[in-house]
């Protein structure tokens, strides 16, 4: 090889023999790797529970033997070797998403949500389903039996700190959220990764999923899916939707990143596909419901869903902490479609509190959708913190807070109270912060209650000239066909063992890696071919951004137009946005009557009251909690005799009355501490001391909070520290 003047390289005749060997022998292994998993989707679709766990489970309840039986299951996870699970914390229960693939995928790997569970020391169950639904399943059956399911895990720990938490990935985070709405008492903390809630959500010129509905004329198209399919909707559909938000990695980058680095990308690639591979089916009644209800009708938030018995669901009854997990790379589930629901119930952070709602948020910077359930580097970070920290979130005051991470490390006040390699802390936030991140105006509300209100009636124009004729043309085994010759499983066949032109490629494989001489890096023909390769790329995104803003500006024009809007009943005129989630007189009355027993009881208690109630005015002052503090609190109960140790549950009901009581009444709260306190100035102090000890875990108290440390010294008779007047400006890390 010889460099021109400009050192730009020359290939020499020796690097392109070089090249042309290396790239036959690399297409040779290619196509020996689609066989390959030609030969996995086969094997996958034979079993009779098939899943991509990585981890041996097994079965507690079947929910096809349920009264209203479903295609869901119950399954313990067993531990591997050297996990050692604590029977007294929490269960965990992992809930994949029935989206087109089958179950596995929180638990896949072992940095996985599954994994970084069992490290923390909890027992995990998984909540899955087979590829077929059951004749009459409904999503309203599915959540009975998850409930059933939840009542179980309950029952076999019944020594254990805390109701489960539950994780729902994606599409599983809204069954779970609504399920919690209805069954409150069932639930620990509810984790909710990449789930849309808010799915008319967003910002203009990003992510234009959103407007997929309106511009093919509402449901009625899924309507008639389920119908070609005999009553079954087939989730490749919805697989297909997901690749064709990114027609570069769909059409490209997927197969070239696994030909250019064939020698090493092989195992990866097929156990990704083995779960993008595994399509399922659902229900054509259930398809149907999540598509007018949530897709396209965009209800749950605004509390217009209800059960077949009338009951309401109302996402303000869910009484468990609710962590909401995204990311601003998300093109699925941007932060707007995954926190919007919160503008949609709440005027205020106030009204959160009053609801007794605790909801934690964490926005990853880039990562994709996929990458929030499967990517090793989000599991080993906000996973494993969630879950090491699981108790933390349980006892948070209401309100409205925001995870932020910072690294272990030297610079790090008490490390040696950190859990893992990250530090969280909560800080308070306020309706304002979730405002900023972006959303709708009133006018684009309008245009999507105005393309919801088109939905309905094409679908009652579909159901009442095409779809009897549908119908009765479509036989159960002609829509097994269609199904089969469904592009992505054709995708999978075309490789098979049935196509005879392939039938050389297994032994040509093996003398390949026998005799395998790969180019050296520098070789020119592999720096032309990377160039090819991104100018593909840049083409393909210049094709999806064009289609993209074209979609965009289909949507606002159509849906915009004043003319269709008023032919459809929307008000034109009206400035009160088209959703909002309906006020409850009851709840005003059941509000003023608990502020009154809160002023009534403040001076009630003893020490324990006193301690927290300082503890949480001071701590206000800082924002949000530390991981610190509450790990010094545990340390200091693990001190105390068993009897006098309060369990999780009486801590935390201790620490959101006190809380109340400051934000009912600060002063007179404050004023009640020195009665609550013992009279001995020794034990006073002493007191003081562990509160002192808690509140300096994550680092000395300065500013505010000094001056509440000093003021809250004055009323347990202890002579205040010098208060620090201004606080040093330190470096932040947010979760991402």
């Amino acid at each position: 090889m010889v460099k021109s003047p400009g050192q730009a390289k020359i290939p020499m005749m020796t690097d392109t023999l070089a090249y042309y060997r290396d790239a036959w022998q690399r297409s040779v292994l290619f196509l020996d790797v689609m066989r390959k998993r030609a030969e996995q989707y086969h094997r996958h679709g034979t079993q009779l529970v098939p899943n991509v766990l990585d981890y041996q489970a097994e079965l507690i309840c079947d929910g096809r033997t349920l009264p209203h039986p479903v295609n869901y299951v119950l399954a313990q996870i067993v531990p591997p070797d050297g996990i050692v699970v604590d029977p007294r914390k929490r269960p965990f229960v992992v809930v994949d998403p029935r989206a087109g693939h089958g179950p596995g995928i929180g638990g896949f790997k072992a940095d996985s949500e599954i994994g970084v569970a069992m490290k923390a020391g909890h027992t995990c169950y998984f909540i899955g389903f087979l590829p077929n639904p059951m004749p009459g399943q409904t999503i309203e059956y599915i959540a009975q039996a998850e409930a059933r399911f939840l009542e179980i895990i309950i029952d076999r720990h019944p020594n254990a700190e805390g109701k489960p938490c539950v994780i729902g990935n994606c599409q599983a985070g809204w069954a779970m959220m609504i399920l919690a709405s209805l069954r409150p008492e069932l639930f620990g903390p509810i984790i909710i990764a990449g789930t849309p809630l808010s799915y008319w959500a967003g910002v203009k010129g990003q992510f234009p999923m959103r407007y997929t509905g309106g511009l093919l004329g509402g449901s009625w198209l899924t309507a008639l899916a389920g119908d070609l399919g005999a009553g079954i909707f087939d989730g490749a559909a919805l697989v297909q939707n997901f690749e064709n938000q990114n027609p570069a990695n769909t059409f490209w980058s997927k197969q070239y990143n696994l030909y250019s680095k064939i020698d090493t990308e092989a195992e990866r690639y097929l156990g990704f596909e083995k779960w993008w591979g595994g399509h399922v089916t659902l229900n054509a009644e259930e398809m149907q419901f999540i598509v007018d209800e949530l897709f396209v009708g965009n209800k749950l938030a605004a509390g217009e869903i209800r059960t077949t018995d009338g009951t309401a669901i109302d996402l303000r009854n869910i009484a468990s902490p609710i962590v909401v997990f995204c990311s601003r790379g998300d093109n699925i589930t941007p932060p707007q479609q995954a926190l919007g629901w919160i503008l949609d119930l709440y005027d205020s952070v106030d009204d959160i509190r009053a609801y007794g709602q605790t909801i934690v948020y964490a926005i990853h910077d880039k990562i994709g959708h996929l990458g929030i359930f499967v990517s090793a580097g989000v599991a080993r970070k906000e996973h494993d913190e969630f879950a090491s920290n699981i108790d933390l979130i349980d006892v948070l005051p209401p309100g409205l807070y925001e995870a932020v991470l910072e690294p272990r490390g030297e610079a790090i006040a008490h490390p040696d109270l950190v859990t893992g390699e990250w530090a969280m802390r909560c800080e308070a936030r306020t309706l304002d912060d979730i405002r900023a991140l972006g959303g709708n105006d009133l006018e684009d509300e309008r245009r999507f209650a105005t393309a919801a209100r088109l939905s309905k009636i094409n679908l009652a124009l579909y159901r009442a000239t095409l779809q009897p004729m549908v119908q009765a043309m479509v036989t159960a085994p002609m829509a097994e066909a269609m199904r089969k010759l469904h592009p992505l499983r054709l995708s999978y066949e075309a490789f098979g063992h049935d196509n005879p032109f392939l039938n050389w490629v297994g032994a040509a494989a093996d003398s390949v890696r026998e005799h395998r001489q790969a180019a050296d890096p520098d070789n020119p023909h592999l720096a032309f071919q990377e160039r090819v390769s991104q100018q593909i790329v840049e083409g393909l995104e210049t094709w999806r951004s064009m289609t993209e803003k074209l979609a965009e500006a289909t949507f606002l024009s159509v849906y915009g137009m004043p003319v269709l809007q008023a032919a459809l009943g929307i008000d034109v005129k009206s400035q009160r946005r088209p959703r909002k989630a309906a006020a409850s007189l009851l709840h005003g009355k059941l509000l003023d009557a608990r502020i009154a027993e809160l002023r009534a009881r403040m001076t009630t208690g003893g020490a324990r009251e006193g301690l927290v109630r300082a503890l949480i005015y001071i701590g206000m002052a800082r924002g949000g909690p530390d991981e610190r503090g509450f790990e010094a609190i545990r340390r200091i109960r693990n001190t105390r005799p068993t009897e006098q140790q309060l369990t999780l549950q009486d801590f935390k009901k201790l620490v959101r009355e006190q809380y109340y009581m400051l934000l009912v009444d600060e002063e007179a709260a404050l004023a009640a501490i020195p009665g609550l306190l013992p009279e001995d100035a020794n034990e006073r102090a002493a007191a003081f001391a562990v509160l002192g000890e808690v509140l300096e875990a994550r680092g000395a108290l300065i500013g505010a909070a000094a001056e509440r440390l000093a003021k809250v010294g004055r009323l347990f008779g202890v002579a205040p520290k010098p208060v620090a007047s201004a606080q040093p400006q330190r470096s932040k890390r947010k979760a991402s």
